[in-house]
């Protein structure tokens, strides 16, 4: 009974990690894109506007943790008082986010 219930649980934990960047990819494209671009470069007429960066950049990239980066995305950007970007911690579990998060990093060149 131990391994079948062992089995399963590997089973789950398989098919929830092999969907990750697929939902990640989805995901990013629904909510993130419009600004920062399909292919992470910011250069949209919303990311020119708010100033996304270029997520193409290793510099870019090295200028950002992922515990950084995971909390703009939860609880969104703000500069000077203005909204540069909206949070999405109600839009996304933990995991989601943490997915999104190592997206992006699949950006840098």
């Amino acid at each position: 009974m131990k391994i079948i219930q062992a089995l399963i649980g590997v089973a789950t934990i398989a098919l929830l990690t092999t969907n990750a960047p697929a939902d990640a990819a989805k995901d990013y494209s629904k909510k993130c894109a419009s600004c920062h671009g399909k292919d992470g470069s910011g250069n949209t007429k919303m990311g020119k506007k708010s100033g996304a960066r270029d997520y193409r950049d290793a510099k870019v990239q090295a200028s950002f943790s992922d515990a950084e980066g995971i909390k703009a995305i939860k609880d969104g950007v703000k500069k000077d008082g203005k909204t540069k970007m909206k949070p999405y911690g109600d839009k996304f579990s933990d995991a989601e986010i943490q997915a999104l998060m190592k997206y992006i990093r699949a950006f840098k060149k």
